[in-house]
């Protein structure tokens, strides 16, 4: 494996190209449970003929725990977006039916939206009624079995050459509400400063699905608490604000 072209770098992993593979390298400390689970994840999406990144193996590199898959040639929609900033909104709508087209799919073997997000609200720095609160709201939520991304935003959506969209990054998947997805898209949009993007494509997600506007926002809390557990200090504020102006139920 070549290890020269870095083309990504995260707190606890690189991705590297080698010809037309990518090589997704994680730290020492990484879980290898987490390893296997994200790579068996791909694999389940792949089935649902969606337009991913195929898994070639999974394998060690000095040490490291790594996952071998398909490079993706093209631009990412937030690239397009930045290129030409007078098609963002063209670029954000085709990202909604991106979205749409996911949450039409089922992959019945994948995490259930709900427990992890479960999960991540007991982890969370909040006190312990704000952590009840959450999760009583959240047991109170619609059962839904649609894929979910987890982390849909305009960077992990690839265009080809010839026009294809390709989704990248699904080590966040779930299937369970499609409105959580929304919500955490939104939360995406916003935590990068862009807020007049967030509601652009908020409406346009309400619109193209038919679901209302109160319905996703009533996910906000649950998802923001939930992101709040990776622990970055300069989300924290923003984040805990959706958590603490919301009327619990």
């Amino acid at each position: 494996m070549n290890l020269d072209n870095v083309i990504a770098t995260r707190k606890n992993k690189t991705v590297y190209r080698d010809g037309d593979k990518c090589i997704k390298v994680f730290h020492e400390d990484f879980s290898k449970a987490d390893v296997l689970n994200e790579a068996l994840n791909l694999a389940r999406v792949e089935e649902t003929g969606l337009n991913i990144p195929k898994v070639f193996e999974v394998m060690t590199i000095d040490g490291r725990w790594a996952i071998v898959y398909e490079y993706i040639e093209g631009e990412t929609l937030a690239a397009l977006m930045e290129k030409n900033p007078e098609k963002k909104d063209e670029y954000l709508a085709q990202m909604v039916d991106i979205q749409l087209m996911i949450q039409s799919k089922r992959c019945p073997l994948l995490t259930k939206l709900k427990d992890k997000m479960n999960r991540k609200i007991s982890q969370a720095n909040v006190d312990a009624t704000t952590r009840y609160d959450l999760q009583t709201r959240l047991e109170g939520m619609p059962k839904h079995n649609k894929l979910c991304h987890g982390d849909f935003n305009p960077s992990n959506v690839v265009i080809s050459p010839d026009g294809t969209p390709y989704i990248l990054d699904w080590s966040h998947v779930t299937q369970g509400n499609a409105s959580a997805d929304a919500a955490r898209t939104y939360l995406l949009f916003c935590l990068d400063g862009d807020k007049v993007t967030a509601k652009k494509y908020l409406d346009l997600f309400c619109e193209k699905s038919n679901t209302a506007k109160e319905y996703v926002q009533k996910w906000m809390p649950i998802v923001a608490v939930s992101q709040s557990v990776k622990d970055k200090e300069e989300e924290r504020e923003f984040l805990l604000n959706w958590v603490n102006v919301v009327d619990y139920m």
